[in-house]
């Protein structure tokens, strides 16, 4: 499946428009796409196809840390917190993540279907490729190595934030690096 920007765009600002969320693309530049992470976190690359970007983080004034409100970390605090998932597992995920609990109840709060949403979480995903890998700090595992089980009543997370919970996706291709991120400060 390829994609177009305006199909792109509209996906990405349609299903995380009223989310507290930080969604951005970077060029991959390093092997350890680790860095490209963190260069996405302190917003210091733009998107190399000059498609939607939303960041609804503005920091408060005392705060002076582009990286805010992720903390600032080194690649192997990232590496670590991060864990691979299957195709279906992040198409689940950006579902999830349109809200701040990170469950997959989000989808109630959309007019559209959850086929409708899930074709929306595809075209997102089809941006990276076929070949593209898929990495998490949510702690939901499913019953197959890779995968989350959003069924579970408990969910756990890896903090890459200064929030109570976040919860993202980070997406991997051989070209560029996707960032789909939702803090919830409880």
């Amino acid at each position: 499946m390829s994609v177009d920007q305006m199909s792109w765009d509209a996906a990405v600002r349609h299903l995380y428009g009223d989310a507290f969320a930080y969604v951005a693309t970077s060029p991959r530049r390093h092997e350890d796409w680790t860095l490209d992470v963190l260069a996405l976190m302190a917003r210091a690359v733009p998107d190399p196809r000059g498609w939607a970007r939303i960041d609804d983080m503005e920091a408060p004034k005392w705060v002076k840390s582009p990286m805010w409100p992720f903390a600032e970390v080194s690649p192997e605090y990232v590496a670590s917190r991060l864990m691979e998932i299957d195709r279906d597992s992040a198409e689940n995920l950006l579902l999830a993540i349109t809200g701040g609990d990170c469950t997959l109840a989000n989808l109630q709060d959309f007019t559209e279907s959850p086929d409708e949403l899930r074709a929306m979480a595809r075209t997102i995903l089809a941006r990276y490729g076929n070949e593209a890998t898929y990495h998490t700090n949510v702690k939901k595992t499913g019953s197959a190595p890779g995968t989350l089980d959003f069924t579970l009543e408990t969910l756990g997370y890896s903090p890459m934030s200064v929030f109570t919970e976040d919860c993202g996706l980070v997406v991997v291709s051989d070209t560029e690096v996707g960032m789909f991120w939702n803090f919830n400060d409880v």
